[in-house]
C-alpha cells in the first residue's frame, strides 16, 4: 500500500467517528480534502514551493492515529512550570480536559475545544474553518482528518488578560496527530495565543497542524508557535491568517525540534492601514531541516508587514526560508520589510533563502534581503580575553544573534519562555542564563 493510499484508508475507517460527522457543509468538505489529496499526493521536490525540502522520509513511515498515549503529567508540570494563564491540552491530536486548566476567563473570551464548539457553535465554525483549496496538500489531508482542536473566540473589545497555551503533545508510540485551530479576533479585541508542540524523546510522530486566523478592524492578536517535539518527529504547519483595516497580526514562530518541520505562514490584508509582523527563530543540528515558506498580501493601500527570519545551524542542518511578498495593483502607500539571516556553525551546514518582492503598485517602499555568516574570530577573541572559555563565548554570540527576534514577542512571560527554550540548546546553558 502506497503512502497516500494508507491515509486514505485511513479516512475511510475514519470519517463517520471524527467530530462534526453529522454535519452536512463538514462532511462533504472533508470528502473534498481527501479527494484533493488523492489527486495531489504529497509534494515533492519537483515542486517550485518544495524544491529544497523533501518528503520523501515522511511517506516512507508508519504511523498509528489510534496509538495508546502514555502518562505525560509529569511532563505537563515541567512545561508549564509555574507560569499563569489559560492552558488547553491536546494529546496525540485529541482534547484531554483532565490535563487542562483553562481557569477563570475575561469577559467576552470563549476558549474551548474544536470537538466541543462543533456542537455547540457550528455556524462560527463554520465561518472560520476554511476551505480544501487553501494551502498545500497536506493542509487538505488535516482537514479531511482533523478531529480536534483548540477554538479561541475574542468578542468584539474583548481582552485577553494572559496568554491561552494550546498544548500538543506528541505522545503515543509513532501517534499522528491532526489539529485544526480557530482563532478569532473580532473588532477592538486584543490577545495571545502560544501553541506548543512538544514530544517524548526518540518517538517518530507526525505532526500534521493548521491554524486559521481571523483578525477585525482594530483588533490586536499574537500567535506563537512554539515547535519543541523530538528530533525524530515530523512536524507540518499552516497558518492562514486574514486581517481586516487597522488590524495588528504578529506571528512568531520559534522551531527548535523535529527532524523534518516545515512552517507555512500567509496573511492577507482585507482593508486598509493593516500591519503585519512575521517573525521565526529556528534551530537545526544533526541531519535535521527546517523549513519556512511566508506569503503577504498587499491587496489594499496603506499596510505595513515586517518579516524577520533567523536561523542557527549546525553540523549537517539545513534552514530554508522563502518569503514572498504581493504588492496587488492599488495597494499604494505599501510598507514592507523582509529579511532573512542565517549563521552557519559548521562547514556542512546549509542554507537556502529566497525573499521575493512581486510588486503591482507604484507608491511603495519594500525592501528584502538576506545574509549568510560564521561567528565572528574577533568577536570571539574579545570575550575570550574577558576571561569566557571558547564554548561560553560561542553560546554568547549565537544567543546575541537571535536576541533580536526574541525581542519582538511583545507579551514577557512568552518571551522567557522562548529564550529559556533557546539557551537549553546550549552547553553550558547555565552559565549562558546567569549572563543573560
Amino acid at each position: 500500500m502506497s503512502a497516500v493510499q494508507s491515509w486514505l484508508a485511513e479516512f475511510s475507517a475514519r470519517n463517520a467517528q471524527l467530530a462534526g460527522a453529522d454535519l452536512p457543509w463538514l462532511a462533504a468538505m472533508r470528502q473534498r480534502a481527501i479527494d484533493r489529496f488523492a489527486a495531489e499526493g504529497w509534494p515533492t521536490t519537483r515542486q517550485e514551493d518544495w524544491r529544497h525540502t523533501s518528503l520523501a522520509a515522511l511517506e516512507q513511515a508508519s504511523f498509528d492515529l489510534s496509538a495508546a498515549p502514555l502518562d505525560i503529567r509529569q511532563s505537563l508540570s515541567a512545561l508549564r512550570g509555574d507560569e499563569d494563564g489559560h492552558w488547553l491540552v491536546f494529546v496525540d491530536g485529541r482534547h484531554a480536559p483532565e490535563l487542562s486548566d483553562v481557569g477563570a476567563l475575561p469577559a467576552g473570551v470563549r476558549v474551548d475545544s474544536l470537538a466541543q464548539a462543533l456542537k455547540t457553535d457550528a455556524d462560527l465554525v463554520q465561518q472560520v474553518y476554511g476551505d480544501e483549496t487553501a494551502g498545500n496538500s497536506p493542509a487538505a489531508l488535516n482537514l479531511a482528518l482533523a478531529a480536534d482542536g483548540a477554538c479561541v473566540v475574542l468578542s468584539r473589545g474583548a481582552t485577553l488578560d494572559k496568554p491561552v497555551h494550546v498544548v500538543f503533545f506528541a505522545n503515543g508510540e509513532r501517534a499522528a496527530a491532526f489539529p485544526r485551530n480557530l482563532y478569532v479576533a473580532e473588532a477592538g479585541a486584543h490577545g495571545t495565543v502560544v501553541e506548543h508542540y512538544v514530544g517524548r524523546s526518540g518517538n517518530v510522530t507526525f505532526t500534521n497542524t493548521v491554524s486559521r486566523v481571523q483578525v477585525a478592524a482594530d483588533a490586536h492578536f499574537s500567535h506563537v508557535r512554539l515547535q519543541q517535539e523530538a528530533n525524530e518527529a515530523f512536524h507540518l504547519a499552516e497558518l492562514q491568517a486574514e486581517q481586516e483595516g487597522k488590524s495588528y497580526f504578529a506571528s512568531h514562530s520559534i522551531s527548535l525540534g523535529a527532524r523534518l518541520a516545515r512552517h507555512d505562514i500567509g496573511t492577507r490584508f482585507d482593508g486598509e492601514r493593516a500591519e503585519s509582523l512575521l517573525n521565526g527563530i529556528y534551530f537545526a543540528d544533526g541531519q535535521r531541516h527546517v523549513d519556512h515558506h511566508t506569503e503577504i498580501g498587499h491587496a489594499q493601500p496603506n499596510c505595513v508587514s515586517h518579516e524577520h527570519y533567523r536561523g542557527i545551524l549546525a553540523d549537517r542542518g539545513r534552514g530554508v526560508f522563502r518569503g514572498r511578498i504581493l504588492v496587488s495593483p492599488g495597494a499604494d502607500g505599501t510598507d514592507a520589510i523582509q529579511r532573512n539571516d542565517s549563521l552557519l556553525l559548521s562547514k556542512l551546514a546549509r542554507t537556502d533563502s529566497r525573499p521575493e518582492l512581486e510588486i503591482y503598485a507604484e507608491d511603495v517602499r519594500c525592501t528584502h534581503g538576506a545574509t549568510v555568516g560564521q561567528l565572528s574570530d574577533e568577536s570571539l577573541f574579545y570575550l575570550m580575553a574577558r576571561g569566557l572559555d571558547r564554548t561560553h563565548a560561542r553560546n554568547v554570540l549565537i544567543y546575541a544573534f537571535v536576541l533580536e527576534g526574541l525581542a519582538r514577542i511583545q507579551t514577557e512571560s512568552v518571551r522567557t519562555r522562548a529564550s529559556q527554550a533557546v539557551r537549553a540548546l546550549m552547553p553550558g546553558a547555565d552559565v549562558l542564563e546567569e549572563l543573560a
